[in-house]
């Protein structure tokens, strides 16, 4: 590994430490369904096929889904989150419950829960349905949110904004919530996960964790190359004033920018690549597990790498276990670690 003498030993050594730490999530949060069956024939009203649906399931999606990959390491999240009211809401907070992650929801009347319904057949996505209000949250509504972190924020070391564009991120919110952490005994370590349209709003953050389009829409800037991901990067520091950028490549891998003109560029370590929805909700669960167990961020994000390499060999948006990423660290090995500037 160039530039450093970690061991994979010292890597995998690390792991356990992501268990018991806390992490605020503040993020759109959503219902995934996923309708499944058969597709034997034609409507006799319209040239669409009839599928006959044999099995339901319902998973957590979004913010939902970063919860799952903190609480699959071993972290304890708290998610604060706008809902509709009424059944989405209900199940929301059903699968929440189920799977053991400690929720606030700002329920929110008249608002739709945002629901993605895919419709499969023969392993083929047929159609998918959404469902949701995207209308940002302003006045009453958003002064609870906030009321909820401001109750909390004390208690966390790291807190991820988890932004799917449904309409809690806004401008004012994210001033606020920098506003808080900046009051806050503990000045916690902000973590984005972005939405293009909103890239404006996250200054003076610590870390984001855009994928490579993002960081190209979000620097207006071309990033087919190792010298324009570099400058695309040093753009987003020029518009944000962030203390890190951690730019996920695909295949590629990733960038971290430790600062402005402190690159490394850390080699993918996935083996095989079957689907890779929800990898940058595990990259950010496990990056801000690792900064709450204060691991350096090299480190932090170089664990990140392994647990997106597991994750995109599964099918869906999945997550990582302490020991399936103990397993990916002695199976890979240590990357090739480059300092590109």
């Amino acid at each position: 590994m160039t530039e450093s003498r970690m061991t994979t030993q010292a890597l995998a050594a690390m792991v356990p430490s992501l268990a018991g730490k806390k992490v605020l999530l503040i993020g759109d949060v959503m219902v995934d369904e996923y309708l499944t069956g058969e597709a034997e024939r034609i409507s006799p009203e319209a040239p669409v096929p009839v599928v006959r649906v044999f099995n339901d399931r319902h998973v957590l999606g979004g913010a939902g889904n970063v919860a799952r990959n903190l609480c699959s390491l071993g972290g304890v999240p708290h998610l604060v989150c706008i809902t509709g009211t009424g059944s989405g809401s209900d199940l929301l907070d059903s699968l929440l419950t189920t799977d053991g992650i400690d929720h606030t929801f700002i329920r929110i009347a008249g608002r739709q829960t945002t629901r993605k319904t895919r419709i499969i057949a023969s392993r083929q996505q047929m159609l998918r349905i959404d469902r949701e209000d995207t209308s940002p949250i302003n006045g009453a509504v958003l002064e609870e949110v906030l009321g909820v972190v401001a109750a909390c924020i004390n208690d966390y070391e790291v807190c991820i904004v988890s932004d799917y564009g449904k309409g809690l991120v806004t401008q004012n919110f994210m001033e606020r919530l920098v506003a808080l952490r900046d009051a806050s005994a503990s000045k916690p370590l902000i973590l984005v996960d972005p939405k293009t349209p909103n890239f404006k709003w996250y200054k003076n953050v610590f870390m984001l964790t855009p994928n490579a389009k993002e960081t190209s829409e979000g620097a207006n800037m071309p990033v087919g190359t190792q010298e324009e991901i570099v400058a695309a990067g040093q753009a987003i520091f020029d518009l944000l004033g962030c203390d890190r950028l951690l730019t996920t490549l695909g295949p590629r891998g990733m960038a971290l920018f430790e600062g402005r003109d402190a690159v490394w560029h850390i080699p993918t370590m996935a083996q095989e690549v079957f689907d890779v929805t929800g990898a940058g909700d595990t990259v950010i669960a496990t990056a801000a597990l690792a900064l709450a167990a204060r691991l350096p961020l090299l480190e932090s994000c170089m664990l990140a790498n392994y647990a997106a390499g597991v994750v995109v060999g599964h099918v869906g948006a999945a997550t990582v276990s302490p020991e399936g990423l103990v397993e990916a660290i002695k199976r890979s090995g240590i990357p090739d670690v480059q300092r590109w500037v």
